[in-house]
Parts: structure tokens; C-alpha cells; sequence
């Protein structure tokens, strides 16, 4: 793995985190469209006139038809200062606390599955402002008029939403959120590893190696996360019930158990095949461009 890899001359800790956070940005541009369909998808239940779920070639293609395929960037500026803190966060403590941690003893498996969760964990807690933003400018015109905020830029929502709703606005969905990159750190690094060394012993090395693995690990922790992604955006998306002031959403478990209570337990994954798409495709994006970068580093510095 990228984040995993050794060389003989150690980088700086400002180089690992530059090529972490840029090469977060570049994979996220790639799959940007699949996270905004992902968004839509796993929110379209939460209107009360929804009707029966739409097949991911269906949603999408009805997405483009009404709104043009310029919609699938909404939010990209969101996106990609997100990856600004969450990708140079996570891959660049992970590298630090692993490498603390080999001055002292051998790691093995399990205390690398935790390193890279507590990295994940921290890396969510600063990203979940960006967070709260990239979700609500993704399904922003999804909405009827009068419920849409008709955020103009990730500046501005950010802005608006510490004005209208104030701090801890910026915090609904951040258990999930934290959750969710707790386990993304630790079941992508695991499985990463493990899937290069089966495909290795298939024949496939280089970036075909590197293409099958990350694919196979983006699976796996997609499968995991999804329920966590649900609940995150749900809570993320929420606003006070206008008779009540009370919000419908209180806490991972409960979300959880309320989207299955009314969606059924499947409801949990709607939007499976984008948000695979984004985890999966970010994986191999973000992964071959920090390993790149890196390169020309060592071959230019």
C-alpha cells in the first residue's frame, strides 16, 4: 500500500502529508460524480412521496435527463477541501503513528488494523464541518424549491450554516462519520494488504496488483461502512421539525434502526453501486497518485 510503503530514505513528515492530501483531491475529482449519486440515492427515501426504489441506471440516468450531467459535480469544491483535511489527516497520521510505534516494537496485524482506525477517527472529527457541507450542496436541488437552501459555494454553506444553525450543526452525523472512517481505516488497510499478497500469488503485480486489490479492499469496507454512510448523511441532512424544534435523528444506532424500520433493513445500502464506485474507484485513484507523486519527488528533489 501507498500509505504503508518504506524507502530507504524516509520522507518528511511535510512531504507525506502533501502527497496525501493532494492525492486525496485527485482521486476525489475522479469519483465525484458516483459520491453525489451515492448522496442522492441513499436520500431520495427520505421524502414521504418516494416511490418504489429506482435501480442505479435508472436514478442516474433520470438524474442527468432532468438536471444535466453538470449536477453530478454539485458540491465538488466541498469534496475536494474535504479531502484536504480528511486524506492528509488520515493517510499522514497513519504513516506517524505507525512509524512511532516501529521505533518500539514490530507491528503486526492487529495494531496496524488499529493505527490506521484511530487515524481514521481523528481524520473524520476534522473534516466533519467540510462533511456536513458536501452532503447537503450534493442533494441541495434535489428538494422542492421551497425547502431548497441554494448553497452558492462551500464558503458559503459553511458560513450559513454557523450563522443559522451555529456550531454544533456542523456535528450532526459526526458519530456515524467518525464511526464509519474508524472502520474504512481499519478494514481498508487490513484487507488491502491481504488481497495484494492472494493476487500476487495469481500472477498479478504492478498496477494490476494494485487496480484488483484496492477494488477488492473498497468492496469489502463498502459493504461494512454503507449503514454508517446511510446514517451519516441522514443526520447530516436533517433539519428541527418546525412544530417540535425536535430533530428526527439522534444518534448512529437509533438512525440506523429507524432508516430499517421504515425502509427495511436493504434501505440501509440504497446507493450501494455509487457509493462502491466512489470508495473503490477513490482507493486505486488516490492510491496510484500519491505513489506517483512521490516518485517524481525522489526523482526531482
Amino acid at each position: 500500500e501507498v500509505a504503508m510503503a518504506s524507502s530507504e530514505k524516509p520522507l518528511s513528515k511535510s512531504v507525506i502529508f502533501t502527497t496525501s492530501g493532494l492525492g486525496g483531491v485527485l482521486g476525489w475529482i475522479v469519483v465525484h460524480p458516483f459520491n453525489t449519486l451515492a448522496v442522492r440515492m441513499n436520500l431520495s427515501q427520505m421524502s414521504e412521496a418516494a416511490a418504489a426504489p429506482k435501480s442505479f441506471f435508472s436514478f442516474s440516468s433520470d438524474l442527468i435527463a432532468k438536471e444535466g450531467f453538470g449536477s453530478l459535480y454539485a458540491g465538488l469544491g466541498a469534496g475536494c477541501l474535504r479531502q484536504v483535511f480528511y486524506a492528509t489527516s488520515r493517510y499522514g497520521l497513519f504513516e506517524t503513528f505507525r512509524d512511532a510505534l516501529a521505533k518500539y516494537r514490530k507491528t503486526d496485524f492487529a495494531q496496524r488494523f488499529l493505527t490506521a482506525a484511530t487515524a481514521g477517527g481523528c481524520a473524520a472529527l476534522i473534516s466533519c464541518p467540510v462533511e456536513v457541507c458536501l452532503v447537503r450542496m450534493s442533494n441541495d436541488a434535489s428538494q422542492p424549491e421551497a425547502k431548497r437552501r441554494n448553497y452558492k459555494s462551500v464558503i458559503d454553506a459553511g458560513s450559513r450554516i454557523m450563522r443559522e444553525e451555529g456550531m454544533s450543526a456542523f456535528y450532526r452525523g459526526s458519530q456515524p462519520f467518525v464511526m464509519r472512517a474508524m472502520l474504512v481505516g481499519g478494514t481498508q488497510v487490513a484487507t488491502y494488504d491481504q488481497f495484494k499478497l492472494l493476487y500476487g500469488s495469481l500472477g498479478l503485480t504492478g498496477l494490476a496488483n494494485q487496480f484488483s486489490a484496492s477494488m477488492s479492499a473498497g468492496l469489502i469496507y463498502s459493504i461494512i461502512t454503507m449503514p454508517f454512510e446511510t446514517a451519516k448523511n441522514r443526520m447530516a441532512f436533517q433539519t428541527p421539525d418546525p412544530t417540535t424544534g425536535k430533530l428526527p435523528y439522534t444518534g448512529t444506532i437509533q438512525t440506523i434502526g429507524a432508516v430499517a424500520k421504515s425502509g427495511g433493513a436493504l434501505s440501509l445500502w440504497s446507493g450501494f453501486l455509487p457509493y462502491y464506485g466512489r470508495c473503490g474507484g477513490h482507493t486505486v485513484a488516490m492510491f496510484i497518485a500519491v505513489d506517483q507523486l512521490r516518485v517524481l519527488y525522489k526523482k526531482y528533489q
